[in-house]
Parts: structure tokens; sequence; C-alpha cells
């Protein structure tokens, strides 16, 4: 299934640090009964997810906030290890946006956002995308055509559409 607006979003498990150790957290205590901006990404400390994606969520959540979104995730197939170093050095987990790794990339196949790159060392990664949903139904998807940019599912493009 490649997703699509209107669509509920499907269960998964997500991980996270939690006082320096890993708990799952399921798609359904993320999603249902809140207002979400997800987005997703190639992978943690890649060059622009760390230097594009991240700061235009950073520079925005304020104004998401405002507008009633509940969360700003991000969300990439990263250990939850990986996920929340990469939090406290991009400045994200300071700003207020929650990091969750899809570790086995459960959520990223089932929404058919899957992709590998083997020359760059990315295998079973998620896609560049950012999506609003609705107690767990999407309202917004912007979806990059190149994994390479970040454009449309930046943090700007998804304010400006909520």
């Amino acid at each position: 299934m490649t997703l699509k607006v209107g669509d509920k979003l499907p269960s998964a498990t997500f991980v996270k640090l939690n006082d320096d150790r890993p708990e799952a957290v399921s798609a359904a205590s993320v999603f249902e009964g809140r207002s979400v901006v997800l987005f997703g990404l190639p992978g943690a400390y890649t060059g622009t997810c760390t230097t594009a994606h991240v700061p235009s969520f950073i520079r925005t959540i304020g104004d998401f906030r405002a507008k009633g979104v509940d969360a700003v995730i991000c969300m990439s197939v990263n250990d939850p290890f990986v996920m929340d170093a990469w939090g406290k050095e991009t400045g994200a987990t300071e700003a207020g946006i929650e990091m969750l790794g899809d570790a086995e990339a459960e959520f990223t196949k089932a929404i058919g956002m899957e992709f590998s790159a083997p020359p760059a060392g990315l295998i079973n990664r998620s896609k560049r995308f950012a999506l609003y949903a609705v107690d767990g139904v999407v309202k917004v998807l912007h979806l990059e055509e190149n994994p390479g940019v970040c454009d449309v599912s930046g943090g700007e493009s998804m304010l400006a559409e909520i």
C-alpha cells in the first residue's frame, strides 16, 4: 500500500529511548486522539536530513503548536540510541520534536515508503516525506521525489497546508 490522504495510519511499533532504555511505542498511542505532524527521512546523521529536514521543523514547531498540533515527530529507520543522540545533537529534542525509531521498518513498509540505495549504504530506509494526521487519519501528505532533496516535505511546506 502506498499511503494517501484519507488513509488510516497502520498499526506498528516504534522505539524510543526512555531513561536510557529502549521503549516500545505503539502507533496507536502516537496518533489516536491527537493532531500529529510526522516527518520521515532516510537516516539520522545523513546530509539533507541533518542540514535541512530536521532544522525546518525546529524553525516551525512553535507555529505548529499555535495551530493546535499536539506533536511533531521525526521518524527514521534507525535504532532508538541513534535517534536519541541525533535529536540531542541537532537541537530537535530541546525544541520539542519527538524522535522515534522504526528499527525494523515496520511502519515504513506498511505505508509504502521504503526504499534502498545500496551505493549509499541505505538499505530498507524511509523515503523523505511529511504528513499531518488527525486521530490517525492522514489529512496532508507531502512526498519528495528525490531523497536528497527537502522541498515539499519541509516544515514550512507542511505548515502552509494546516
